[in-house]
């Protein structure tokens, strides 16, 4: 545990504004998990992050990798190394005002890091210096990025624990899970998307606070009531079953969508999203693949299904997640079935639950006849605004607590 006392859950929600004390930051520079010029705009730190910059200066550094890809392992081999040396070649660019997006050169993997660590702090600091941040909260996101913290010279350290990266299979999972160790004791808050996770974690970390995904709700409502159905899923006949995400092995469950597939001809299931499984691993004509697409209009392809599926496997990155998709496919309201994870607690009664391919598929025929709930308002207060809005009065406290104040303490 760290030094100084027992942990700290944040109470957040009563701090006037005329309470809050004077920050002693000026900017964020935010080491990322992914990257903003080829990843899903609807990540967690892209959303916080392009908020927070109506605030202060943010400095989002593209994600530095937790691993190398193989040529032999990894059949997306040229497509990463491609759009990785397209972003490096971007530099610096200020993508939204006060929001900067930089790309380093980094050589992933722990050798790489062993090779490139020595350059990337001075990369970031001149990039800080350009965005106008001279005293720096640095939030981390990437694990790979924990020499930073003692580099930089950060007022403050926020550690985003919104996956259980040390579960990523295709990662050193001893190596991450030191990063991980040192953040955790480093950080002056550490943010959890799923209220399990930091109930199990609470007593290695000095302050913890809650913060579950949120959501562009008028975007996603309005797709809800639209009847627009983009050009490619317009051609494929009803009833569509969709899921829309990445499809990769340590989240999505191949073998349950296959079963229930099959279960059901004559649905036609569309799955939108980058997949890293092996080519050719589902030939069934009712399945459609249509890749990547723009998170502008993930909405319409959401509210172009007629059921939407979570068909996750049991690994310990899904135990620990808490899909930020989940409350997306509320709002746009179609009926959801998804497989058992924690986070679900709180949202069970407005989802189906299957543990199986015929109670998978026997769901997703009840989702034909009854309608969906109306959710809207349990989704008014889970929006991207209202959250940045909590971790705001988080840094109030944490500041508060610097300045001799007394930190705010609650119930789990």
């Amino acid at each position: 545990m760290p030094a100084g006392g027992g942990p700290d859950k944040l109470g957040v929600a009563n701090m006037a504004v005329a309470d809050r004390p004077d920050y002693r930051f000026d900017g964020v520079i935010c080491i990322g998990g992914e990257d903003w010029w080829y990843h899903n705009r609807g990540h967690f730190d892209f959303q916080i992050m392009r908020r927070l910059a109506k605030r202060w200066p943010v400095l989002f550094v593209n994600s530095i990798g937790v691993r190398m890809p193989s040529v032999r392992g990894d059949k997306q081999f040229a497509a990463r190394i491609g759009r990785k040396l397209k972003s490096l070649s971007r530099g610096l660019v200020e993508a939204e005002p006060g929001f900067w997006v930089f790309s380093p050169f980094v050589v992933p993997g722990q050798a790489g890091q062993s090779l490139s660590q020595w350059a990337l702090a001075p990369q970031i600091r001149a990039a800080a210096w350009r965005a106008g941040i001279r005293k720096p909260l640095l939030w981390m996101h990437c694990p790979a990025g924990a020499r930073l913290v003692d580099q930089l010279g950060a007022e403050l350290v926020v550690l985003q624990r919104t996956d259980r990266f040390e579960a990523f299979p295709e990662a050193d999972g001893a190596v991450v899970g030191e990063q991980i160790a040192a953040l955790k004791q480093a950080a002056d808050l550490v943010v959890y998307a799923a209220p399990h996770l930091e109930a199990e974690e609470r007593g290695q970390v000095r302050r913890s606070l809650v913060l579950t995904h949120g959501i562009d709700l008028d975007r996603f409502a309005a797709a809800a009531v639209s009847g627009a159905v983009p050009e490619d899923v317009a051609t494929i006949p009803g009833p569509r079953i969709g899921f829309i995400g990445g499809i990769d092995r340590h989240t999505f469950d191949p073998e349950l969508f296959r079963a229930v597939a099959r279960l059901r001809p004559d649905c036609q299931f569309v799955l939108i999203g980058g997949c890293s499984l092996p080519q050719g691993w589902c030939p069934l004509p009712n399945v459609h693949l249509l890749g990547r697409r723009p998170y502008e209009a993930i909405a319409d392809y959401m509210a172009a299904m007629d059921v939407l599926i979570m068909p996750w496997n049991d690994s310990d990155w899904i135990q620990a997640c808490n899909p930020i998709k989940l409350k997306e496919y509320l709002a746009v309201g179609r009926p959801v079935v998804t497989t058992e994870f924690p986070a679900l607690d709180g949202w069970r009664d407005l989802v189906r639950v299957a543990g199986d391919a015929e109670s998978f598929a026997s769901a997703i025929d009840a989702g034909f006849v009854q309608p969906a709930p109306d959710v809207m308002a349990r989704l008014f207060d889970e929006t991207w605004d209202a959250k940045v809005e909590r971790l705001v009065a988080a840094f109030d406290v944490m500041t508060g607590s610097a300045r001799g104040v007394a930190t705010a303490r609650v119930a789990a």
